[in-house]
């Protein structure tokens, strides 16, 4: 059966289009029911048997959700305890159009086989589709539809059903029109909120419902705490006319009245909006994409230097201002002013589950209860939940349902248990969730792709192949790497000239395009290294064996080969597929000491010298081209074999084969990048470094003035220069620390498609042009590198994907995004293991420096162990010293004694585990001793960004 619908639609040139849509119908739809006689059907997913006992429901039934409740209370549905549901094609597509991250939740619980899910195309139906009627809308349509599928079914399973206790369906629905109507056409449906509730022994299924308006309205006081947000309509009239800005809200860790809102320019065009206080901040959460109004300039004020955190027992709504928002406006009045603003509305909500605790209410008997999110850029939570006592020191999820204007805090429900807090299973699942790291096994869809074992290097593969298994080629890594992308060789020409090969792991040829694999490998992004703990971003057998160019064994390369003279000057650049046959797996320590031990004259060590001679060449040469030297520190934990607790923390240290492989990797990455680009300039995929905004360098400046020497940021030549001859007398560790701040003033480095900016220079390697080639085992774009290579030497052939630039772009950011989320989970996982390491060793004194300093707070770097920690001065004690802030010169006065960057101070070191949830690293002053001065515990981080350029 056929239905058409005929409509004419104007076009850009003016003309007017004839559209003609088809829409074909079927009697032969299966219902999904094991009890069903009337459907031929091959396969089922609904049950006979009751899964859910019910008060209200005693009988068994399947129960059909309508998209409000899908939309909502997908916590619930995700619960092992809800089976046997029929999710509408009208259901699923409205899910599909409003929101992304609800309908890949929906998909994984339809396919879970367990759950009983079953998807029911009645829009394909001859019996259950609809037209739509005049004057109706779209909306409403969709909600007859519904009716119109649940009334189908009902009277369909009555057909198969002979015995005293039938089959029933329950629809459920939250919205009191659609209940009424389908209540009057005799359909069985309830709120969803009284179904759950009368699920028999499953009272935590409650804690997970999603409040709804009335329970909103329940919880929150009558006093009206924030202003109303403007509608879409206004915003949208507002941002046409200039009066508003939209931008990325971006709340402080550092202060929980404080936030900047992010609005994207036309290519360096872009500005930070600040903003104060809690009205003027509007109930707005960490992502969300909100309106801004300026404020007069009179009223624009300067970022806060006061460290503040929304700790302890719960705010009362009707409380008036605080302390805390009069010392905020106090403190920033002082300094330079900055744009200045407040959100006027919220253009789109970008909330998630959070990871956290709960911080039970001092009221025995009261079920709602504040939770405390582990990220301290989001707010506290208001929950209610009668699983208090079980959830006492449990880390929790929790989402939000809704932020009244009445409330001090946002509401949410529970979602579920992760573990106990301090675990480390489960504080390692937390820094995973909460930077949106993909981790779960990789599915059997994925895993279909890979290839058979035993596998070998065929004669088909060796078309149009180089085989240089006989070249003395190694590889130097890390201790422990599995995973090895690239390998090396260097030899003697029969002219005098030198041969060098970078040879990396063709990944490419075992991941093709559009593939489940492909997919879910361009979705991951890249490899998260975590302490103890690697996620993949491929499958083992290809990231640990297949792909990885261990010695001894065949392996499939992509080489980049170039002819250099002993001056490092390159002659030819030439790139082929082969296949390789390393000789040797080095760690650097090995490779360092294969090239200092004279009495070694084997190939291999030979091999060695010649790169590491080489790579002295191109390292000065980067160096004269304007190419930064930065620093920052980075920390390797020994780990027991046994308990896999860390036994001891260290700074890593950097050998000459470190920066010998890094030369050669940066040098194929620039060949590769030329290459790509200019085969194809609009879908090479680039890397650039943008260069720093003046401004960024402030800090840098005036911690160089403080010490009477004169840094120059006109270029990354005059940087590198002035940072090359920046020394202080007495104070070997002065540089350090300055090449340290340096790299906190620098931009990050982005993937881009070449043909959608023109701006491709990295900026720290003084190169004109950039990509990433060497690492495709554990970096997408290396993958789309590979393949664009491929193409532009006839080794492979190209897909539509690969020519489009804006999906390149799109791509693009999506890496970006997991290549910063996956820094920052590194981070996380140091942090933690850290803990565990100061946990064992107790009180420690040590050495540090004044890196920053704060309003009431200095912050201290320990070289040591590479750890970064705050120590506040309590100015708020009348009885404590008067706490004195220099905007001008970064300095800090506590009584008599000044602090400034780059002091030398010892401090004692210890675990502070009395907040289970932020257990931080307690620093102490020790020296220099100021009597009478309150110092609290600080947060303490580890320096993780890596020494190493964007290799």
């Amino acid at each position: 059966m056929l239905k058409s619908k005929t409509f004419v639609k104007k076009t850009r040139s003016g003309g007017v289009m004839k559209i003609v849509r088809e829409h074909y119908l079927r009697d032969d739809i299966w219902c999904g029911s094991e009890v069903c006689t009337e459907c031929k059907q091959e396969s089922t997913a609904l049950q006979r048997d009751p899964c859910m006992e019910s008060n209200l429901c005693s009988y068994p039934h399947y129960v059909i959700p309508d998209t409000n409740v899908v939309l909502h209370q997908i916590d619930v549905l995700e619960d092992q305890v809800i089976r046997n549901v029929i999710i509408l094609q009208t259901v699923l597509a409205e899910v599909r159009h409003r929101s992304a991250p609800i309908y890949k939740r929906l998909k994984d619980i339809v396919h879970e086989k367990e759950k009983n899910f079953y998807t029911f195309t009645n829009e394909h139906h001859r019996e259950t589709f609809i037209e739509r009627e005049p004057g109706e809308s779209a909306n409403d349509r969709n909600d007859r539809a519904i009716r119109v599928a649940a009334k189908w079914y009902s009277e369909h399973l009555k057909k198969s059903e002979s015995d005293t206790d039938p089959l029933k369906v329950v629809l459920l629905t939250n919205d009191q029109g659609n209940k009424q109507k389908a209540e009057e056409s005799g359909l069985l449906v309830y709120k969803c909120e009284e179904y759950i509730k009368s699920l028999i022994g499953n009272p935590e299924l409650v804690d997970r419902l999603a409040l709804s308006n009335d329970d909103k309205n329940d919880i929150t006081s009558s006093k009206v705490l924030f202003p109303e947000h403007l509608p879409l309509s206004r915003i949208q009239a507002g941002l046409k006319n200039g009066t508003f800005l939209q931008g990325t809200f971006r709340a402080s860790r550092d202060n929980y009245l404080e936030a900047t809102v992010f609005v994207q320019g036309e290519g360096e065009d872009s500005t930070e909006v600040l903003i104060q206080g809690l009205q003027n901040l509007n109930r707005s959460v960490y992502q969300d994409v909100v309106a801004v109004q300026l404020l007069p300039r009179d009223q624009w004020v300067a970022p806060s230097s006061v460290v503040l955190q929304d700790e302890g027992a719960a705010k009362d709504d009707n409380e008036e201002e605080g302390e805390e928002e009069k010392e905020l406006r106090v403190s920033a009045a002082e300094a330079a002013r900055k744009p200045t603003g407040r959100v006027v509305g919220i253009i789109k909500r970008n909330w998630r589950p959070f990871c956290g605790m709960l911080n039970a209410s001092i009221i025995k008997e009261s079920t709602r209860h504040l939770f405390t999110p582990a990220d301290r850029r989001i707010p506290r939570i208001r929950i209610e939940t009668r699983q208090a006592d079980a959830l006492a020191g449990q880390r929790i999820m929790v989402a939000i349902d809704g932020w009244p204007k009445h409330s001090r805090y946002p509401n949410g429900h529970f979602v579920r248990t992760l573990g106990s807090a301090g675990d480390k299973e489960t504080e390692q699942q937390v820094l995973l969730l909460e930077h949106d790291v993909p981790h779960q096994a990789f599915s059997q869809a994925v895993l279909s792709f890979l290839p058979t074992m035993p596998w070998e290097i065929t004669p088909e593969v060796m078309v149009n192949r180089e085989d240089l298994r006989s070249l003395t080629v190694c590889s130097v890594d890390p201790p422990g790497c599995t995973d090895i992308d690239d390998a090396l060789h260097c030899r003697e020409l029969d002219n005098g000239n030198l041969e060098v090969g970078v040879h990396i792991a063709d990944v490419s040829h075992f991941i093709r395009p559009g593939n489940a694999m492909d997919k879910e490998a361009a979705n991951r992004g890249t490899t998260v290294y975590l302490c103890g703990k690697r996620i993949d971003m491929v499958p083992e057998l290809l990231s640990s064996n297949l792909c990885s160019l261990r010695s001894n064994v065949e392996r499939l390369a992509f080489s980049c080969i170039w002819e250099i003279n002993h001056e490092a000057e390159i002659l030819k650049t030439r790139f082929t597929k082969s296949v390789i046959k390393s000789k040797a797996s080095l760690t650097y320590a090995e490779a360092q000491m294969r090239i200092d031990d004279t009495t070694q004259t084997d190939d291999i060590t030979k091999n060695l010298r010649g790169l590491n001679k080489l790579a002295k060449i191109l390292k000065k040469h980067r160096i004269l081209k304007g190419a930064l030297t930065l620093s920052s520190l980075e920390v390797r934990f020994h780990i027991d074999s046994e308990t896999h607790d860390p036994i001891d923390l260290q700074t890593k240290e950097l050998m000459e084969t470190n920066s010998m492989v890094e030369e050669f990797m940066l040098l194929a990455n620039i060949s590769v990048a030329q290459k790509i680009f200019d085969e194809f300039p609009d879908c090479a995929m680039l890397r650039k470094h943008p260069a720093p905004p003046p401004s960024n360098y402030d800090i840098l400046l005036k911690a160089a003035k403080s010490k009477a020497v004169e840094i120059h940021t006109d270029s990354a030549k005059a940087l590198a220069d002035s940072l090359d001859v920046a020394r202080v007398d007495g104070f070997p560790y002065f540089n350090t620390l300055l090449r340290i701040l340096a790299t906190r003033c620098m931009m990050q480095a982005v993937y881009f498609c070449s043909g959608m900016d023109s701006d491709f220079h990295h900026y720290g390697l003084a190169s004109p042009i950039y990509t990433h080639f060497t690492s495709p085992i554990r970096r997408y774009a290396d993958i789309i590198v590979h393949r664009l290579l491929a193409v532009a030497i006839a080794a492979d052939k190209t897909y539509p994907d690969l020519m489009d630039k804006q999906k390149q772009s799109a791509l693009s950011n999506n890496l970006n995004y997991r290549h910063k989320m996956s820094q920052y989970a590194q981070r996380a996982s140091v942090a933690f293991h850290t803990q565990l390491f100061f946990k064992s060793r107790g009180i420690l004194n040590e050495e540090g420096f004044v890196l920053f300093v704060r309003k009431n707070a200095i912050i201290v770097l320990i070289p040591k162990f590479g750890l970064e920690g705050t120590v506040f001065f309590d100015s708020k004690n009348k009885a404590a010293p008067t706490v004195v802030f220099d905007e001008e010169g970064p300095s800090l006065t506590v009584e008599q004694h000044i602090f400034h960057i780059f002091d030398r101070v010892i401090v004692t070191i210890s675990l502070d585990a009395s907040n289970i949830q932020h257990q931080k690293i307690r620093m102490s002053l020790i020296e220099p001793v100021i009597p009478g001065v309150s110092v609290s515990a600080p947060e303490v981080e580890p320096l993780t960004k890596k020494p190493r350029l964007d290799r």
